[in-house]
């Protein structure tokens, strides 16, 4: 669980105008996030599963929003990932 100043940093960060909190640059930071955070649990506990099942879900929605943004608005996904370092 991301705390809430981490999660109101991330919306800031990436935020496209003043009052938005639902954009996908913000929803695939903000999953990001809590993936990093749930990768590190599971590198302590490897068996536990049920968190297992939604680190992969968490990571089937990001890669949904990915697609989406890149079929959208291919600069903006370009960015994103740049700014997230998503891609090597």
């Amino acid at each position: 669980m991301i705390a809430k100043e981490t999660k109101t940093a991330l919306i800031e960060a990436y935020k496209i105008n003043e009052r938005d909190t639902g954009s996908p640059e913000v929803q695939v930071a903000i999953l990001t996030t809590r993936i990093n955070e749930l990768t590190e649990h599971m590198k302590k506990n490897p068996k536990d599963f049920h968190s297992q099942r939604g680190l992969a879900k968490m990571v089937g929605h990001r890669k949904q929003l990915l697609a989406y943004l890149a079929k959208k608005d291919i600069e903006r996904y370009r960015a994103v990932i740049k700014k997230l370092g998503l891609r090597k």
